[in-house]
């Protein structure tokens, strides 16, 4: 039997392999020798009996921490020596700059770095200055790049960082597509969906706006909270749902939206939940003001819903929603906009139907996930094939 090629996948924290590339490396360990890096080691070992993949811990922290991240370059490096794969693929910053570096290092022929956002896109000063410069070196220690939406790879050219042969989109954009049979109206029954609703104390009758991803600065939450408060002085029922973990150490919220979320009767939190189909399912539109993305999840995730998306013009959520067909698109870091398009949602609102109609066709006809894992295969495959 012919052995195996070895692929080695790298993420920062396991909570990226379990999201962003859930199912992906199962799929891929039918055809390669399939091992996962990342920080936690239970966490990520748990992760690899779920998908049937080797794993490999490594002290990797998403802060900027020099000691501690040429310890882990040097550890990379002593792993990859003995492994010997063929492709090292990486995603997120921190696991791009060490894991590209360590593979160069060790002579692996393909090395690839998958660009998911950027979060030097709203750095300014020293701190730019030195992620551009980590970007650059990312790029140049790998012989691909991976850009996950058309935006990112404009901007990346725009910065001049690499030879825009090394530049490629996989398919139609995202770094795993949407398994649409799992994110699907028909998966959450009618007494689930009333029964979160009665549990988190929202009536049936109440409009539901719904956030979901971190709570920080710039996923838009100081702006969304604002047009929220003053909106619904003005419109009765409404309710602003907010599924996901607050980061006040990374990005803080504006303490006048931390009271406001705190004390407002129309808003609710959840916390990080492992399913958030329910909360969807229980919701009429998804908000997503942020400030930067890749090519967002739960944007897509959103459509299969059945949801109509209002989002920020920005590269990744303006590939996927079509103004006025499956959203609405608003500038950035702008609270009236958001207001305005929040309320032009509500009912009686022929935009709202039409819009609800085509949210989750416009997700089903480009970015099944099942298509991009095939896409993503068929690059590996010729790129094996020229070393």
């Amino acid at each position: 039997m012919m052995k195996k090629p070895k692929l080695i996948r790298i993420t920062t924290v396991p909570l990226s392999l379990e999201k962003l590339l859930e199912g992906q490396l199962a799929y891929m360990s039918d055809f390669f020798e399939v091992i996962a890096i990342s920080s936690e080691a239970a966490r990520l070992q748990a992760y690899g009996r779920q998908e049937g993949v080797r794993t490999k811990a490594l002290p990797l922290r998403r802060k900027i921490t020099p000691f501690q991240d040429i310890k882990a370059i040097y550890l990379l490096y002593r792993f990859l020596r003995k492994e010997q794969p063929e492709i090292v693929h990486t995603h997120t910053p921190k696991a791009g700059w060490v894991g590209m570096l360590a593979a160069y290092l060790a002579g692996v022929p393909i090395r690839i770095h998958t660009v998911a956002g950027m979060p030097l896109m709203e750095a300014t000063g020293l701190k730019r200055r030195l992620l551009n410069t980590v970007e650059k070196w990312t790029y140049r220690t790998a012989t691909h790049v991976f850009p996950n939406s058309k935006g990112l790879l404009d901007f990346i050219q725009e910065q001049h960082w690499t030879d825009p042969e090394k530049l490629k989109i996989i398919g139609n954009g995202s770094s795993n597509g949407i398994d649409t049979h799992y994110f699907s109206p028909h998966q959450v029954s009618e007494e689930v969906r009333c029964s979160l609703r009665s549990s988190l104390g929202i009536p049936e009758t109440g409009f539901v706006f719904v956030f979901v991803g971190r709570l920080v600065g710039d996923k838009g939450i100081n702006e969304l909270i604002t047009a929220f408060d003053t909106l619904s002085q003005t419109q009765e029922g409404l309710v602003l749902l907010l599924v996901g973990p607050f980061e006040s150490d990374l990005d803080p919220l504006h303490p006048q939206t931390l009271k406001t979320i705190e004390t407002h009767p129309g808003i609710h939190t959840t916390g990080f939940v492992q399913d958030v189909r329910p909360y969807l399912s229980m919701s009429q539109v998804l908000v997503f003001p942020s400030y930067r993305e890749g090519f967002p999840n739960v944007v897509m995730q959103a459509g299969a819903m059945g949801l109509p998306v209002i989002a920020t013009n920005i590269n990744g959520c303006n590939e996927i929603i079509e103004e006025g067909h499956n959203g609405l698109l608003i500038p950035p870091k702008e609270v009236l906009p958001l207001q305005h398009a929040m309320e032009e949602v509500l009912p009686p609102s022929e935009a709202y139907q039409v819009m609800k109609q085509a949210a989750r066709s416009s997700i089903l006809n480009r970015l099944e996930r099942t298509e991009l894992w095939d896409a993503l295969f068929s690059e590996y495959q010729r790129l094996l094939a020229n070393i």
